[in-house]
């Protein structure tokens, strides 16, 4: 049996309760190193055979998995943050479908889900954006043209963008001509949630000198959006006035 499992965003401690136990009760580890915090391998028992596949290939973590299945072993394979997004893993789940061994997945909390803790923010905020765009800007892994940077932002949601920090100049460029205006609040943050985060807060007209400036070149998801701006309105779930499913609002009062 093969565990995919979510690390979450960075904190050992912000891993699953059930990806924890997971973890504990593996008996082979697969794990993604140049993105998860190896503190999370303190969950592993004592003879946990451990592997990194920043240095293999994926007929290298299966042949790994072959091994461990003609063993009789668990295996967990662990990603960063959540695996759905931008995790390679539904190439691992049709080759081991092929294999005809039996998996499932475990998710985990998303460095986007971190990045607005750490920047205690509302990506969703009434009468600014309701709607939040995860993308990356196309680099050596290309993105397809109806998914450009410059045509998403015409929407002015708020954007995430992963895997993007070495290419922050062009995107800047791609945001402004999409429609989002120069001083749309933005914010650059670094390894989110781990011990070593760091914060950048600027806008879109100073985002790639923000990059610049400080030195970032991976690892740091860029946000941007009026969500980050101080206007917004009161949301209508708690103001007294408005009825819901479980209260009367005083305004429908007779």
């Amino acid at each position: 049996m093969v565990h995919f499992v979510g690390a979450g965003s960075g904190a050992a401690d912000l891993i699953t309760v059930r990806g924890a136990r997971l973890l504990g009760e593996a008996d082979v580890v697969i794990y993604a190193g140049s993105l998860v915090n190896p503190a999370l391998l303190d969950y592993t028992k004592p003879g946990c055979e451990i592997h990194n596949s920043a240095e293999m290939t994926l007929e290298q973590v299966l042949e790994v998995v072959k091994a461990a299945e003609a063993a009789g072993k668990t295996t967990v394979r662990l990603h960063t943050g959540d695996s759905s997004i931008y995790g390679a893993v539904r190439e691992q789940f049709d080759q081991l479908e092929r294999l005809g061994v039996a998996y499932d997945v475990c998710p985990g909390v998303s460095s986007f889900c971190g990045a607005a803790a750490s920047l205690k923010a509302e990506y969703t905020l009434p009468d600014v954006s309701q709607t939040v765009i995860i993308t990356r800007a196309a680099g050596r892994t290309p993105v397809p043209e109806r998914e450009s940077i410059r045509s998403l932002a015409a929407h002015g949601a708020t954007m995430v963008l992963f895997l993007s920090t070495s290419l922050a100049e062009k995107l800047q460029d791609e945001l402004l001509a999409g429609g989002y205006a120069g001083d749309t609040p933005a914010a650059v943050v670094y390894k989110a949630t781990w011990p070593d985060e760091k914060v950048f807060r600027c806008t879109v007209g100073t985002l790639a000198k923000t990059v610049a400036d400080n030195g970032l070149t991976k690892t740091a998801l860029l946000i941007v959006g009026g969500c980050l701006g101080e206007e917004y309105q009161r949301s209508r779930l708690y103001d007294p006035t408005f009825t819901t499913g479980c209260r009367q609002g005083t305004s429908d009062q007779p």
